[in-house]
């Protein structure tokens, strides 16, 4: 027998949500898909892109707007804030990840 822990799913700003919400992502049927997959500069990294939710998905919502991870990722994103962030160089879906112990400087890339 195997027992496994709960993982805690990522939280989404409500910053985060109000960006889906003016690019119009649930009016072209669309999901903000956060995933983690093996590269970057750091071993790890963020892979974000708008997308159809799949079933096995985790859904987190906000009225219509829809942020997905994937079954693989979720582990990676435990305990993880997602949020809106607007730099100077630019302006990008954040990630807070308290799973990471180190990250690039991008931001994009990160090692557990």
């Amino acid at each position: 027998m195997s027992f496994q822990m709960p993982v805690v799913p990522p939280t989404v700003t409500p910053r985060a949500f109000e960006r889906l919400r003016e690019i119009g992502a649930a009016a072209q049927g669309k999901a903000l898909r956060v995933a983690v997959a093996g590269g970057g500069c750091s071993g790890f990294q963020y892979e974000i892109a708008l997308d159809e939710v799949r079933a096995d998905d985790t859904v987190l919502t906000d009225g219509a707007e829809t942020v997905v991870v994937d079954p693989v990722s979720l582990p990676f994103l435990a305990g993880a804030r997602i949020d809106f962030a607007e730099e100077l160089i630019g302006s990008r879906f954040a990630i807070d990840n308290p799973n990471a112990t180190a990250s690039c400087g991008c931001g994009t890339s990160f090692s557990v």
